[in-house]
């Protein structure tokens, strides 16, 4: 068996050459955007052949797609980050503010997200439908633990309020296409404050119920993120 070949089926290598090429195709995407970035550009970008790159993707929008789930991944692990750093961000309008900003702050993740509805379809048209599902269900288990603690209006259930909550968040990320560049964080405010005036209730918590709560939403933003990197291959 030739060097090369041992190289290509080694799997330590195989993932090196597979993060050297998302590496790449997020710069290309961020610098030039979708539909001008070709895997012609992303292999000559990468130094390898185009058809190296086929090995590890089918299509152009599975490879950008592969983008995406990455830049979410990341996201997410910042707000898991988060978390464990300050229980107070299991409250919905932290949260949703660490949220905003990890989004905000990954200029290739917020340009996926503030695409037009076709390109952005075209991305998740090639995901598991499982994933989506996932993302979901990891939601509304966030929403009935912050329910269970009696941090969530008592006048609408969770599921009402998980509609109404991520149409709020999607709104706020959506002006963001128009938005200044200064001013994400005072932004990022109003967004906590109006979560919170419209979805929270007043309990204040002791302490030790916090950091509980906290620890199970970590633990399902953990459990989210395990199953997205054994879905996708990625780290």
């Amino acid at each position: 068996m030739s060097t090369r070949t041992e190289r290509l089926r080694d799997p330590g290598h195989r993932a090196e050459r597979a993060t050297a090429i998302l590496d790449t195709a997020a710069d290309l995407l961020l610098r030039h955007g979708y539909r001008r970035v070709t895997i012609d550009d992303v292999a000559t970008g990468a130094n390898i052949g185009k058809g190296t790159v086929y090995l590890h993707w089918k299509t152009r929008d599975q490879l950008f797609t592969a983008v995406f789930e990455r830049e979410v991944l990341s996201a997410i692990g910042e707000l898991r980050q988060a978390l464990r750093q300050d229980p107070h961000v299991c409250l919905l309008h932290r949260f949703a503010c660490t949220y905003f900003l990890a989004i905000a702050h990954r200029p290739l993740l917020r340009g996926f997200l503030l695409a037009d509805a076709e390109l952005l379809g075209k991305l998740t048209a090639s995901r598991d439908s499982s994933g989506d599902d996932r993302h979901i269900a990891m939601s509304r288990g966030y929403l009935e633990l912050l329910a269970e603690h009696g941090l969530l209006r008592d006048d609408m259930t969770p599921a009402e309020i998980g509609y109404a909550y991520q149409a709020t968040f999607e709104g706020f990320l959506h002006q963001e296409a128009t938005a200044p560049a200064d001013g994400l964080d005072q932004r990022a405010d109003l967004l906590a404050r109006t979560v919170r005036r419209g979805f929270e209730s007043d309990r204040a918590l002791p302490d030790t119920e916090l950091r509980d709560i906290a620890a199970a939403a970590t633990a399902l933003l953990t459990d989210l993120i395990d199953a997205d990197r054994a879905e996708t291959g990625l780290h």
